[in-house]
């Protein structure tokens, strides 16, 4: 018998580690208007090389290029400027009263704004969103109070969760913003739900499903891609793959060799691969897969790649596992600096125009805080009442709650 070596298994690792600079040729780019777009009706035979390339939009001048080059209008690009730049400010400050021990935890989505401002756009009121902790931009883009999430954040008084979420996951219903859970991958399969029951009840409103690139290793995530093809649920199933679950690079989900768009070809899903941090692209795609999701065409994934520019939250140092200036290196830029770009291009926006901007968003956060902090904030203690524990369990609260209740000093 001929001798065979022993056998091995094979460890993914990034391209860089600290002290030494990324090599970000494994990314597969596309240049800017290239990639084709296909009918709303294709099927997943006809589509795998969208699996594989990348939808963009703003070329390196900031022009619109390609049959993704929809016409839209001015005012939904300045919406959406305005949506990113109010979330990386509140993003922040937020961080900065989390190092001042004002609320006990933070999660930011720096680099990734475009990615939720785009998607609520081209969404319908009533339509529900099932995000991770990282799509703060949905909620932005809903003009949900801030006051509201800043009170969430510090679990203080007039927290409407009432301190029953750690901060961050927040549950806005009536913006289209369904409870965030702790654990990873559990809202994919919810919202395949959701759009299934959607469907039963003859109703109009899609699901729009969100998972990270780590989170797609869960079992949820099949489970949701089985369900959504089988039935052809009305849900669009977002992959944010910002190359990091926390301290793992991405092909530790099985991101090298392939690409996580693959993943819904795969389960017979039409899917798309997009440039995260090209709002035309974004918006584009999402009114795409909205499209075919309302007009009883079934699911489509898409993958959105971007990078995680900070931490993956308060208590995580990137610098331990990355190179420092990863970011700066990453090719597809800032969403922020690209839109503005465009809309300088077309004439439409101004630097004067963009810096009156920013302070004026900057003085509607530090508003908020303020506002927030009067009910309460980590350092001073002021909570949610103690009765208030009790309420929201039952609809007629049982006998031995309502004797706890008054052991608690709290009144029916």
């Amino acid at each position: 018998m001929t001798p065979h070596e022993p056998l091995r298994l094979h460890v993914p690792e990034p391209s860089a580690r600290p002290g030494s600079a990324t090599d970000f040729s494994y990314l597969h780019l596309s240049a800017a208007g290239t990639v084709r777009r296909p009918p709303l009706d294709v099927v997943p035979s006809q589509a795998a090389d969208l699996a594989f390339s990348l939808i963009r939009v703003l070329d390196d001048d900031g022009k619109a290029v390609g049959p993704w080059a929809a016409a839209i209008e001015p005012a939904i690009l300045l919406r959406g400027l305005r949506t990113m730049l109010k979330t990386r400010i509140f993003d922040g400050r937020m961080l900065m009263a989390q190092r001042q021990k004002k609320l006990s935890f933070y999660m930011q989505s720096l680099g990734e704004e475009a990615i939720g401002s785009a998607h609520a756009l081209a969404l319908a009121d009533g339509d529900m969103c099932f995000p991770t902790y990282r799509q703060q931009s949905l909620l932005m883009a809903r003009d949900v109070p801030l006051v509201e999430l800043i009170c969430q954040l510090m679990s203080n008084a007039r927290d409407p969760l009432k301190g029953r979420q750690l901060p961050v996951l927040y549950s806005v219903r009536r913006a289209g913003y369904f409870s965030i859970s702790g654990n990873l991958a559990t809202q994919f399969i919810q919202a395949v739900g959701w759009a299934m029951a959607s469907a039963i009840k003859n109703d109009t409103k899609i699901a729009s499903a969100w998972i990270g690139d780590g989170a797609t290793a869960e079992s949820d995530f099949h489970t949701a891609l089985t369900f959504a093809h089988v039935y052809r649920a009305p849900v669009i199933l977002n992959v944010v793959n910002n190359q990091w679950a926390i301290s793992t690079f991405q092909a530790i989900a099985g991101g090298e060799g392939t690409t996580f768009a693959a993943r819904g070809n795969g389960c017979g899903i039409p899917s798309l691969r997009v440039d995260g941090n090209d709002f035309l692209a974004v918006y584009a795609a999402s009114v795409w897969a909205a499209e075919r999701a309302r007009g009883n065409l079934g699911p489509t994934l898409i993958e959105w790649v971007t990078y995680r520019a900070g931490p993956h939250s308060t208590s995580d140092d990137p610098t331990k596992y990355r190179p420092a200036d990863d970011w700066k290196q990453f090719p597809l830029g800032d969403p922020i600096d690209r839109l503005k770009r465009h809309l300088l291009q077309l004439g439409v926006w101004t630097d004067g125009q963009h810096q009156s901007l920013v302070e004026e968003l900057e003085n509607e956060v530090s508003a908020a805080q303020k506002e927030a902090e009067a009910f309460g904030t980590l350092l001073d203690g002021h909570i949610p009442d103690t009765a208030s524990m009790f309420e929201d369990v039952y609809k007629v609260m049982p006998p031995h709650l309502r004797d706890q209740l008054q052991q608690a000093g709290g009144s029916i």
